[in-house]
């Protein structure tokens, strides 16, 4: 996708100004392109430029919902299941919870001790000496 906008003359995402003039080949670049970029261009009213934005949020959505529906899972699953699972196997491997909270962007340490591996007790997270 990325490489048919370069050919048409647009794939420039927006950076911020300062970055645009230090790097002002960076916005046609791979790195800094959108991970999941949206379907449709629009126009750029400041620019004239033809972009791309990012998938929205609720499309992203709808795809983890269809993908648990084909997987035969019947719970409710989201992106935000994704990450209350990274969290808690993240734990489980012995990550520290001031880690993880830095990893899942909590202000608050108390935000990501709330995961049900906490109330394991002592058995809920392994020893690196037990692999």
């Amino acid at each position: 996708m990325h490489d048919a906008d370069l050919a048409a003359g647009a794939g420039a995402v927006v950076l911020p100004e300062a970055l645009a003039r230090k790097y002002p080949s960076a916005p046609r670049e791979w790195g800094w392109q959108w991970v999941f970029p949206a379907t449709r261009t629009y126009t750029d009213p400041t620019t004239g430029e033809v972009r791309r934005r990012h998938l929205h949020e609720t499309a992203i959505q709808r795809a983890v919902r269809q993908a648990a529906v084909a997987a035969g899972i019947t719970k409710p699953a989201s992106p935000h299941t994704l990450r209350h699972s990274f969290a808690t196997h993240v734990l489980e491997d012995g990550y520290d919870i001031r880690t993880i909270q830095e990893l899942l962007g909590h202000r608050e340490v108390s935000t990501t001790m709330i995961t049900h591996v906490l109330n394991r007790g002592a058995c809920g997270v392994r020893s690196p000496l037990d692999r």
